[in-house]
Parts: structure tokens; C-alpha cells; sequence
């Protein structure tokens, strides 16, 4: 649980209830006579605390979601966005899974970044997530406070005493899904007495203002960051019958807008691609408030359609029924525009010049996804597929070097393993942040594979970088020519070698059991290219008068390094075999 976003948020809602409470109980003399019956101490301290266990609750649900869930959700979204309303409905169920409409923006950033969907591709994706959003709301709108404390204990015992992890992390959502219950009970308790307080009441009454109603959502949304906490509330509210339904609405409108707050921190800073879908975020969800803001009275007879039943006690579940149609709504109504939307999105936001000023910096990194450490360590993945991209790239610069005698190709090779030094470290960091998160037993072992590998490949790129460069200046400096046959075998050795590092890397970005065991097949191949260099290089050394001794030893330590980086490579695809298969050599 990341219990820093829990405190932020906790002292933001307390701040901002304290200010309301601040500014209520001075301009109340009128009510003087109701304010005699109001215990304030207890209703803080059972609002606050009420709300403390929802937060607690909702993080945990969230938790135990995620770690059920984390890495088939990356790859739902990765697969099935071949068309904007299945990517819609996927957004729909990875955001209700995650809790997060944020989280799964970051990740269809980190695709987008990858190439494996488009920008309009994605449009879809970020309005399913709207409607995935909802899906708390719906949970909050059962009354079932009384029952709360059934399903924390059911699901403590499970997460404390089960061995497996799929029962621990049922255990986890069944204990946060009690929590929330539980701290909403407590909130629409401790608001009870407010009925009797007027200007509380008279406040409450300006919300159905629409306008006034959406800014104190979107307000509230975007200092919480939560769009569940806001509508929760309003909920917890209505349960008592201290909001009417067109107040409830008009509050859960601002949230969505509110909502895109987290949305547009999350790409400061970050890729264009990151701003453009938060500018999808905003665009949306601004438009469509600003469509139903006339509407609301419509969009309140379709939630009471829904859900009839007596005025007071459906208010509750009509908040959430219309909170849900008005993002299923939207959804459809723009699924047809997703190409307007990318295209109006790089309008706002064009393409960046690229920074001259650094040498290099992570795409892929974000941390708005550690907390779903599946996710994050994809990240991983795909950075580290971008750092073995570089080390590809200098061990082709050095056949540059070889067959152009260009010192040039060497310099180029040494500003390369800058690169690569710099994302490793980049990796390192981002891998410490995700070891702080409660991980899983498979995202433990994908953790220390990842840092495995990452250490791999930088030492590939510093064999290549000081000791194979080394070389190549040395033979550089020989001037001298070699044999047709000599250069041949020495250029098929390299090709084979710079494809196995491909593969390597490749393996490991994807996961990809084929490419490792490609690896491995190879060896034969490599084997056989440099038994004949050696034993061409010893036949010349018989002939005496016709090599260069010196000449012979750089080309002999090349074959060498070039074996090594085979070597290194083949222990990064193992990585990615499993364990029987490992086994043989």
C-alpha cells in the first residue's frame, strides 16, 4: 500500500473539511439552537476516520487487484485494441481492475512509446478507462455498512494464514472491499446530525447549482486525486439525505473533470506521446461535461429510470447509476472521433525538438506505475530493450571501424556506452523503486532476472567499449591488408555474434522463449567460424615470413572478445528459458 499517497491525500480532505467547518460555524448564529445538539468533535473524528478506512480500504482493494491481476491486464491491453470499441471495453475492465483510469493512460503511454498501438488506438482505450472508473462508485452505492465487518474479517484470515498467493491476494480485496463498506458507514454516521444544521444544509442546497456543484467536484477531485473518494462521499452524503440527486450529479461531473488533474501531472515532464493522451483525458471529459451541463436534469430522470424506488433511499445508487451512463454515454458518442481526438492532441501538443543539452534519458520509466509492479517491470522490459539496441548499434560500428579503418567509428562507439551507462543506471533505480512494493512470487523472480540481465549487457557494452575498440585501433595502425578468406570468416563471426546479441535482447524485452533458444542454437555455427579463424590464423603463423606476428595477435584476441560476447549474450536469453530446459548445455 503506498501509504505517502494515503497521508496526502487524508491531509488534503482534512484541510479543505476543516476550512467548510471553519467558515459554517461562525455565519451560524440563526442555528444556534441546532448547533447545541451537534457533538463536532465526534463528527470530525468519525468523518476523518471514516475516511481514513475508505482510502485504507480502497488502496488495499486496489492491492490485491493488481497483484491478482497485473500482468494479465498488461497483456489485455497490449492485444486487444485492434478496434476502438474493443478497446474501450478493455480500458473499461483494466481501469475497474486497477482502480486507476490514470495508471492505465501510463500504460497505453508506454505502448504508444513502444509502437505496438497508435495514438488513435489508444483514444479508445483512455474513454473505456472513464467507464472503468465508475465501477467504485457502483460497489459504494450497496448499503451494506452493517455487513462490513464480515468480509475484513473473512479476509484477514485468508491473507494471513493461506500459503497460496492467489488466496492471499483474494483475502487482501476482500479485506479492502470491507473497509470501504465499513468507512462509508462510518462517514454517513458521524454526518447524521448535519441534517439538523442549517447552514450545512443551505451549502448543500447551493450544490445543486450545476455550475457551482461541478467546480466544487472537480476542485475537490483534483486535490484528492480520486474520483471514487469524491463520489463516495457524495454517496456517503445521500445516505443520509443530505444531497439530492441533481447535487449528487452535478458533483460527480466535477469529479471526472477533477479526475484529469492526475492525468496531466503524471505527463509533466514527460514524452509527448504521455501529454497527448493526458490532452485525450481532458478533452474528453471536459466536452462531455460541458454537453450534459444543460442535461442534467435529463440525465437524472434516466438514472431514476434505472433505479426507482423511494426518493431518499435511491438517491444513492441513482448518483452512481448517472455517474456511470453519462461515461458510457460519452463514450459512445465519441468513439466515432477517436482519429479527431489524436489528431486535435498533436495540434495542442507537437512534436518536441530534441534535447541537445543531455546525452540521453529513459522513454519508458514512469513512476506513476510502481504501485502496479507487473506493470513497471514491463517498463523494465522495454527500456532494456532500448539499452541493448545501443549495445547492437556499437558492435556494428565496430565492422565500420575494421573494414572503413575509421577512427571515427570508434568515438562513435564510446559516446554509445555513455548511453548505455546511463539508462543501466536509470534501470538500476527505477528496479530499487519497485523492490520497495510488495511483490509476488513471479514478479520477484522477474525483478532478479531483470537486474541480471540489465548487468549483462552493461558489461557487453564495456567488453565492446574498452577492449575489442582497443583492439580495432591497434589494427588500425597496422595498415596492414588481409586475406580474402581471413576477412570473410572474420565478417560472418561478427554478423552471427551481433545476432545473437539481438536475439538476446530481444528475449528478454519480449519474453520470448523462441529468440533465447535461438540463442543457444547458434552456438554451433559461432563454434565452427572461430575454430577456422584460429586455424587459419595458425597455418599463416607456420608460414613465418608471410604475417605479421602482432597482427595475428589482435586478430586472434578479436575472435576471443567476440566468443566472450556470445558467452555474455547466451546467459541473457537463459534467462528468459525455464529451469529443465537451462539445464542443457
Amino acid at each position: 500500500m503506498q501509504f505517502t499517497t494515503f497521508y496526502r491525500k487524508t491531509a488534503v480532505f482534512l484541510f479543505c473539511v476543516f476550512s467548510i467547518c471553519l467558515i459554517l460555524v461562525p455565519s451560524a448564529p440563526c442555528a444556534e439552537t441546532a448547533d447545541k445538539t451537534i457533538d463536532w468533535f465526534k463528527l470530525i473524528m468519525g468523518l476523518f476516520g471514516g475516511l481514513a478506512l475508505f482510502l485504507a480500504g480502497l488502496d488495499l482493494l486496489s492491492e490485491g487487484l493488481k497483484k491478482a491481476a497485473g500482468e494479465m491486464l498488461r497483456t489485455l491491453l497490449a492485444k486487444m485494441t485492434t478496434n476502438r470499441f474493443l478497446g474501450a471495453a478493455t480500458g473499461a475492465f483494466v481501469t475497474a481492475v486497477l482502480n486507476s483510469s490514470s495508471v492505465t493512460t501510463v500504460l497505453v503511454v508506454s505502448f504508444i512509446s513502444a509502437g505496438v498501438m497508435t495514438l488513435a488506438q489508444s483514444v479508445g482505450v483512455i474513454m473505456g478507462a472513464n467507464i472503468g472508473s465508475t465501477m467504485t462508485a457502483q460497489l459504494l452505492a450497496f448499503n451494506i455498512a452493517s455487513y462490513a465487518l464480515l468480509p475484513v474479517a473473512v479476509g484477514f484470515f485468508m491473507s494471513f494464514t493461506a500459503k497460496r498467493e492467489n488466496v492471499k491476494y483474494s483475502g487482501m480485496m476482500l479485506m479492502g472491499l470491507g473497509m470501504v463498506f465499513y468507512g462509508m458507514g462510518v462517514m454517513s454516521e458521524a454526518m447524521a446530525p448535519l441534517r439538523t444544521y442549517e447552514p450545512f444544509m443551505v451549502f448543500l442546497k447551493s450544490m445543486e447549482r450545476p455550475l457551482l456543484g461541478i467546480l466544487a467536484g472537480a476542485l475537490f477531485t483534483g486535490l484528492v486525486q480520486s474520483s471514487a473518494a469524491t463520489v463516495g462521499i457524495a454517496i456517503a452524503m445521500a445516505t443520509e439525505g443530505l444531497l439530492t440527486l441533481p447535487a449528487g450529479i452535478a458533483l460527480a461531473l466535477g469529479a471526472n473533470i477533477g479526475t484529469c488533474v492526475t492525468a496531466l501531472l503524471a505527463a509533466m515532464g514527460k514524452p509527448v506521446e504521455a501529454v497527448r493522451a493526458a490532452i485525450v483525458h481532458v478533452l474528453f471529459n471536459i466536452i462531455g461535461v460541458l454537453i450534459w451541463l444543460p442535461l442534467i436534469g435529463q440525465l437524472a430522470a434516466m438514472a431514476i429510470a434505472v433505479s426507482p424506488g423511494d426518493a431518499g433511499q435511491a438517491i444513492p445508487r441513482q448518483i452512481a447509476n448517472a455517474n456511470t451512463l453519462f461515461n458510457i454515454i460519452n463514450t459512445l458518442l465519441f468513439l466515432g472521433f477517436t482519429r479527431w481526438f489524436a489528431k486535435l492532441a498533436e495540434k495542442i501538443c507537437p512534436d518536441r525538438p530534441e534535447k541537445t543539452t543531455i546525452i540521453i534519458e529513459p522513454k519508458y520509466l514512469n513512476d506513476k506505475v510502481i504501485s502496479v509492479p507487473s506493470v513497471a517491470l514491463e517498463q523494465v522490459r522495454l527500456e532494456f530493450g532500448r539499452m541493448g539496441e545501443i549495445a547492437a548499434t556499437m558492435l556494428k560500428e565496430l565492422a565500420g571501424a575494421t573494414k572503413n579503418r575509421d577512427k571515427q567509428h570508434v568515438d562513435a562507439i564510446i559516446k554509445l556506452d555513455d548511453k548505455v551507462d546511463i539508462l543501466e543506471s536509470a534501470i538500476f533505480k527505477f528496479l530499487s523503486l519497485i523492490r520497495q512494493q510488495s511483490l509476488t512470487r513471479d514478479e520477484s523472480k522477474t525483478h532478479q532476472d531483470l537486474m541480471g540481465a540489465t548487468v549483462t549487457l552493461e558489461a557487453l557494452a564495456d567488453v565492446i567499449e574498452t577492449e575489442l575498440s582497443g583492439l580495432v585501433l591497434k589494427f588500425i595502425k597496422k595498415e596492414r591488408q588481409v586475406s580474402e578468406t581471413t576477412r570473410q570468416l572474420a565478417i560472418d563471426l561478427h554478423g552471427e555474434v551481433l545476432k545473437t546479441v539481438e536475439l538476446a535482447v530481444g528475449s528478454i524485452r519480449d519474453n520470448d522463449q523462441l529468440a533465447a533458444t535461438e540463442v543457444r542454437d547458434r552456438k554451433e555455427r559461432i563454434t565452427l567460424l572461430a575454430e577456422k579463424l584460429l586455424t587459419l590464423k595458425s597455418e599463416h603463423l607456420g608460414q613465418g615470413e608471410t604475417v605479421e606476428l602482432e597482427t595475428a595477435r589482435i586478430e586472434i584476441s578479436l575472435v576471443d572478445k567476440l566468443l566472450r560476447i556470445y558467452s555474455m549474450a547466451r546467459r541473457m536469453a537463459d534467462i528468459v528459458l525455464p529451469p529443465e530446459v537451462r539445464k542443457n548445455a
